[in-house]
C-alpha cells in the first residue's frame, strides 16, 4: 500500500476553488466545470479525489450538491466528500450518491455519537476531519477555534472504526508554505487511527518526506493550489507516492 494522493477541488458557488487560510474572501477560481476538473485528475493517473463543499461548510448542510453529483459520475475512482455534513441523513445522502467516505469535522468534535455510531454502521466509510490553527480543533469552516487540542479530538475516536483522520493545519492551507510534516507526524505517531495530511502543500519535496513516513501511519496527503498552480506535476505525486 503506497501513500494515497488525494488532489483536491474545492467548491464554492459551483466553482472550483482555493482559500488562503480557510478565508472566504480570499478564494482564487480555477475553472467552473468541476466534473471536467475531476476528469482531468483521473486522465493525470489519479484513483482518489478530494472534495469540499466549501459552502456547506459554512452553511451547516450541502449547498454544492449538484457539482458534487457531476464531480462522482466523471471521477471513475473513488471520491471523499467534506463540508457541512452534520447529522446521519447527510451522510447517508453522499454515500447513496456514491460517494466513498464521508469526511466530519465540526459534528466530531460537537455531536461525537453521531461519528461513532456512524464509523459503527459504516466501516471504512467516516474520515474525521481533524482541523488545526495552532494546535486547536477548528471549526465551522475554520472561522472558529475551540479549546480542545488535536491529540485530545483524535483520543475521542481511536476505538471508534473510523477509516482515518483528516489533518489540515489551517494556517498553511492554499499558502504554498509547505506541508506541517512534522504536527502530521507527530500526531500519526500519537494514534493508530491512519493520518491523511493537508494544507500547504508547495512542491514535490511535500509528497517525498510524507511518502517517506507512510509506514508510521500516514495514509495519505490532499493536494490542491500546488497543483492548480503548476508547481506540482500530479503524475510525478503520484509516482513518488507510490515509490516508483
Amino acid at each position: 500500500m503506497s501513500l494515497i494522493v488525494f488532489p483536491a477541488i474545492d467548491l464554492k458557488g459551483g466553482q472550483v476553488v482555493r482559500l488562503a487560510e480557510g478565508d472566504m474572501d480570499r478564494a482564487t477560481i480555477y475553472g467552473d466545470d468541476p466534473a471536467a476538473q475531476a476528469r482531468a485528475f483521473a486522465e493525470a493517473g489519479a484513483d482518489h479525489l478530494h472534495v469540499v463543499d466549501l459552502d456547506g461548510a459554512f452553511a451547516g448542510k450541502s449547498v454544492n450538491g449538484g457539482a458534487v453529483e457531476a464531480i462522482v459520475k466523471a471521477f471513475p475512482g473513488k471520491v471523499q466528500v467534506g463540508g457541512g455534513i452534520r447529522d446521519r441523513a447527510g451522510i447517508d445522502r453522499w454515500l447513496a450518491l456514491g460517494v466513498d467516505r464521508v469526511v466530519i469535522g465540526t459534528a466530531a468534535l460537537e455531536n461525537p455519537d453521531l461519528v461513532r455510531e456512524a464509523a459503527r454502521d459504516l466501516p471504512g466509510r467516516i474520515v474525521v476531519g481533524v482541523d488545526a490553527r495552532d494546535g486547536f480543533v477548528a471549526t465551522h469552516g475554520w472561522a472558529e477555534v475551540s479549546d480542545l487540542a488535536v491529540a485530545d479530538l483524535a483520543a475521542r475516536f481511536v476505538d471508534a472504526g473510523v477509516a482515518a483522520l483528516l489533518f489540515t493545519d489551517v494556517g498553511r492551507d492554499g499558502m504554498l508554505k509547505g506541508c506541517n510534516v512534522a504536527a502530521t507526524l507527530k500526531l500519526a505517531r500519537h494514534t493508530t487511527i491512519p493520518v491523511i495530511a493537508s494544507g500547504g502543500v508547495a512542491g514535490i519535496a511535500d509528497i517525498l518526506q510524507l511518502a517517506r513516513h507512510h509506514s508510521e501511519g500516514i495514509e495519505g496527503v490532499i493536494t490542491g493550489r500546488a497543483l492548480y498552480d503548476g508547481r506540482l506535476d500530479l503524475a510525478d505525486a503520484l509516482r513518488i507516492a507510490r515509490g516508483e
